[in-house]
């Protein structure tokens, strides 16, 4: 069997509810300083967190820097359903508006260090979340067959190192050793399974199935869902190179690059049909009939690259602008396989298909005073996500829109402080996204179902960092 690539997860990736400032599956803001700017300040180098933006920034740095700082999202986001369906047709009931599924708050914290070594090279390492998420649909909303509830978490660790080649040029590079955990569950359209046997003529066969194992046949009335689940972890490796071109004092040009990252996410996976009904026999045979078995489990991953060219230029002793551009090639990412390895049965397969995308951000810096620099910044994502069809319950990703504000205090000559408040605006999200495999077959995994609806999204992110030199 191909490997298939996933963009991060055991299944079906993360939500946009907790996707902070980069369309896709990143979680956007590594660093405090740059969240304070819309992340456009790539090329201005200011702190160690320049790890991640552009390695090459850290020949611009003196002595030994440290910068802690934490991330808090706060999302709001909705669903409103359209009339999502089972593969028989039939509406898949439940709960037809969603307004609590992500949580009221996420911290995604990060780790910088840098030291000078002598006049040309500068080492650090950076330790940042890159990937994040914690969805929790109600157990019988109506898109129960595409998702219930997924939760992502991840880790990168990245020593870097620059070279100072002259006072115009300089070059990093960095490797990225990054580790994944990913869960999630589905609820199993049992009810449309047995409504469709009885259609198929198969309802009798499985009736005596149930009488001869002594158990009670009219159970099957009352049957509900059953549930699976699967998660998975992995440790990945991958690499980042940047350059910074400095014409003069006040002027930066940059360009940085970070690899895909590929992850073999290996685990299990758990059918649960103990509550399909009060009967165990029946909810063994029905089990039975469903060919679903615990396995072991598993998802090839890639995350995608990278590329980001910025600027910075210091008009003046108050005032410096900034911009940046970054394409990330999500094209990459067609469709999702999940395997049951060795469980006799076809992979659960999601359709994905997507397109790159572009991030544009333009920021500023004013110094206020021998203290305090205040920053601002507006970006605009594109949304891999290529139409309604496309658009699965684990990611309505949409274009957003992000206004940020910042500042940084000098607390002594040493020490400072990073604050920083983003606002991001989606647009309205719609899907109509059918699973073309159903319980009815046998090469292929899940519950035909087709997920209709709007989601709604609106996010802030509260950012706060200390910073010190030694």
């Amino acid at each position: 069997m191909n490997k298939k690539h996933l963009t991060l997860l055991v299944a079906l990736a993360f939500g946009t509810s907790l996707d902070a400032t980069a369309s896709g599956y990143r979680f956007g803001s590594q660093s405090v300083s740059a969240q304070g700017t819309a992340e456009a300040n790539g090329a201005e180098a200011a702190d160690a967190s320049t790890i991640f933006a552009n390695p090459a920034g850290l020949s611009r740095l003196d002595g030994r820097q440290i910068m802690g700082g934490i991330t808090a999202v706060v999302p709001h986001s909705t669903f409103q359903d359209g009339g999502s369906t089972r593969f028989t047709g039939t509406s898949t009931g439940g709960k037809t508006s969603q307004d609590s599924y992500a949580p009221g708050v996420v911290a995604g914290p990060s780790l910088y260090y840098s030291q000078k070594i002598d006049g040309q090279w500068t080492a650090g390492v950076g330790v940042f979340v890159p990937y994040g998420t914690k969805l929790d649909y109600d157990n019988n909303w109506s898109g129960r067959y595409s998702l219930t509830n997924i939760k992502l978490e991840s880790v990168n660790i990245n020593p870097s190192v620059a070279f100072k080649l002259s006072e115009q040029h300089s070059f990093g590079f960095g490797i990225d050793i990054e580790y994944m955990k990913a869960s999630l569950g589905q609820a199993v359209d049992v009810p449309g399974s047995i409504a469709a046997a009885k259609v198929a003529g198969a309802g009798a066969a499985l009736v005596g199935q149930i009488m001869a194992l002594g158990g009670n046949p009219a159970a099957l009335a009352t049957a509900g869902d059953a549930h699976a689940g699967v998660d998975g972890k992995d440790w990945g490796y991958g690499f980042n190179v940047g350059y910074l071109y400095s014409p003069d004092a006040n002027t930066r040009f940059g360009i940085a690059y970070r690899s895909s990252i590929k992850h073999e996410l290996k685990g299990g996976a758990v059918w649960d049909f103990s509550t399909v009904t009060s009967d165990a026999v029946v909810n063994k045979v029905l089990q039975g009939a469903s060919h679903h078995a615990n396995s072991a489990s598993r998802v090839d991953v890639s995350t995608p690259e990278t590329l980001s060219i910025n600027a910075f230029h210091q008009f003046d002793p108050k005032w410096a602008g900034m911009a940046d551009v970054t394409w990330t090639r999500n094209s990459r990412l067609q469709d999702i396989n999940i395997q049951f390895v060795g469980a006799g049965v076809g992979d659960l397969v999601i359709r994905q298909q997507w397109k790159n995308t572009v991030r544009v951000a333009l920021g500023a810096n004013y110094q206020l005073n021998d203290t305090t620099v205040l920053r601002a910044g507006i970006a605009h994502d594109d949304a891999p996500i290529q139409g309604d069809t496309l658009r699965h319950a684990a990611l309505p990703d949409a274009d957003r829109l992000q206004l940020s504000f910042g500042a940084n205090w000098k607390l002594t000559p040493a020490s400072s402080l990073d604050l920083a408040y983003s606002w991001l605006h989606f647009n309205d999200a719609s899907g109509n996204y059918t699973n073309n495999c159903n319980p009815t077959m046998t090469t292929c995994t899940g519950n035909g179902e087709t997920t209709r609806g709007t989601w709604k999204t609106r996010m802030q992110l509260i950012g706060l960092a200390y910073n010190y030199k030694f």
